[in-house]
């Protein structure tokens, strides 16, 4: 501990106050879109997102202002991403705060770090009830999130240095983090061609579905983000579309698909698309999980087989990828079927993808594990290694899931029971934790489907929304920075004694 307070003492904070004012300043260009939208309905909303563009440009000027001739290592990384997430979510959330839309401080950060983090938590009882502005800028947030806001610095920044990998390594989701091609700018620039593409032709299957672009737009931001932000308050329900509802879940399972598989196929090689061990597991955990589904809730359809399956195919493609749309309030369905959605929502989606939840690739890896200490228990001689794909896994990648696995745990033991001192039930408590460290979106209770976080406390909207912020990065980012806050803040005291 002595050790790791030390090393946070070193740290290079001018790199990462530069790192967060660019950030900053990337936030309020950003703002300029609900801007111009708020100008085109004409919702008297222009003045909350001009003054929070004035405070982004500010603070974030004075900040990128800051050189160091030093360069930065990991720590930094970590501590830049922890940080950057927090600010941004403080001042993405105070267009809703000066407008007026969302009066708490508490439920604007609760609500922006939902968007960021791609969870679709929301504190809304009326959601329709927002300036057309502030619900483009809610599912934005969703876009922008889904692939990392300092990816997305990375793709559009000209100087972008392979030291910039301890932040994309920070930010992205799953164990391993690697580069498309060697350099790192045109690996973060490949990812969001890829993701812009997915994301037009979206906007176009809805279009041709008769969904209006206002709506087409929203949607396809919450879709691609796996975020979940609906704009009308019975979510995807609304459309009562057939068409628009499979459109919505196909995508939301591409998105839960980790981006490498779509490069591949870009360079033609298919071979590693087919080869991908995870994504094999993915597509089968969806096909088991639709099927069961569809039979436990058939009496709930009239026995129609075909409406059970689609009702079940959209909840187990909203759950898995944790996207958190809905079509059906599954709050009603049988015990068996909402402990399988409960499931999906520990599991997630596929490493390297915007989706959240654990990663089925650290869940086979663990598994994988499991069954070899197995075997060397009943042959003590044995000699064997992981391997996924085809590819040995280093010992040191098993080692950190499995401090993931552990650090997961006993955070959300804590999160529970923190949460659990607003003493509503089991089922609400449990999995509204599960969402938000999932970043799932709605859970099961009063957190569910048609329900909503409003009436969790202050305290607990907190706890929740640095549960995202911890369930988004990956656990350590947001760590690193809160021993590092803590190191400091012991250090003030001491020089105060």
């Amino acid at each position: 501990m002595f050790s790791l307070n030390r090393r946070l003492h070193m740290l290079n904070w001018r790199v990462i106050g530069s790192i967060i004012g660019y950030a900053l300043l990337m936030e309020g260009a950003l703002l300029v879109l609900p801007l111009i939208v708020d100008i085109f309905y004409g919702e008297q909303v222009w003045h909350a997102y001009l003054l929070t563009i004035l405070c982004c440009l500010v603070c974030g000027a004075a900040l990128a202002a800051l050189k160091s001739k030093h360069s930065y290592f990991a720590k930094e990384g970590m501590i830049a991403v922890g940080l950057t997430w927090i600010i941004l979510s403080f001042f993405g959330g105070l267009p809703f705060f000066f407008s007026n839309e969302i009066p708490s401080l508490v439920d604007c950060f609760f609500e922006t770090v939902s968007g960021f983090t791609t969870t679709g938590s929301s504190i809304l009882t009326d959601v329709e009830a927002l300036s057309h502005a502030s619900l483009f800028w809610r599912s934005f947030t969703h876009w922008i999130g889904g692939m990392g806001i300092l990816v997305f610095l990375l793709a559009i920044v000209p100087r972008s240095n392979d030291r910039m990998m301890h932040v994309m390594r920070a930010e992205a989701p799953g164990p391993i983090i690697g580069k498309l091609v060697p350099r790192l700018r045109e690996s973060a620039a490949i990812l969001y061609k890829i993701y812009l593409v997915l994301t037009a032709v979206m906007v176009l299957f809805l279009l041709l579905g008769g969904m209006p672009l206002f709506d087409s737009l929203c949607t396809t931001f919450g879709t691609a983000g796996t975020g979940g932000f609906a704009i009308k308050n019975t979510s995807i329900a609304f459309y009562d579309s057939v068409y628009l509802e499979m459109v919505i879940a196909v995508f939301m399972l591409l998105y839960g698909i980790n981006f490498n598989m779509f490069y591949f196929l870009l360079i033609k090689n298919v071979r590693s698309v087919f080869r991908n061990e995870e994504l094999r597991m993915y597509l089968l955990i969806v096909a088991c999980s639709v099927v069961m589904i569809a039979f436990n809730i058939l009496s709930l359809y009239d026995g129609s087989l075909l409406q059970a399956f689609r009702y079940a195919f959209f909840q187990v493609a909203t759950v898995i990828s944790t996207t958190g749309y809905s079509t059906a309030d599954f709050n009603l369905w049988p015990m068996f079927s909402k402990m399988i959605l409960l499931t999906l929502m520990i599991v997630g989606a596929c490493a390297g993808s915007t989706a959240g939840g654990l990663k089925i690739s650290r869940l086979t890896v663990l598994l994988k594990r499991t069954k070899l200490d197995l075997q060397r228990l009943l042959h003590p001689q044995k000699v064997d290694v992981i391997t996924m794909d085809g590819k040995v896994i280093d010992k040191n990648v098993v080692h950190q899931i499995c401090s993931y696995f552990f650090c997961y745990i006993l955070i959300l033991v804590i999160i529970l029971l923190i949460v659990s001192l607003d003493n509503f039930d089991m089922e609400s408590t449990v999995s509204a934790c599960f969402s938000c460290l999932g970043n799932v979106g709605p859970g099961l209770g009063i957190a569910g489907p048609l329900g909503n976080f409003s009436m969790f406390s202050d305290l607990s909207k907190i706890v929740l929304s640095f549960a995202m912020l911890i369930g988004r990065l990956e656990i350590y980012p947001i760590l690193i920075f809160l021993a590092a806050f803590l190191s400091h803040a012991r250090r003030h005291r001491r020089s105060k004694d």
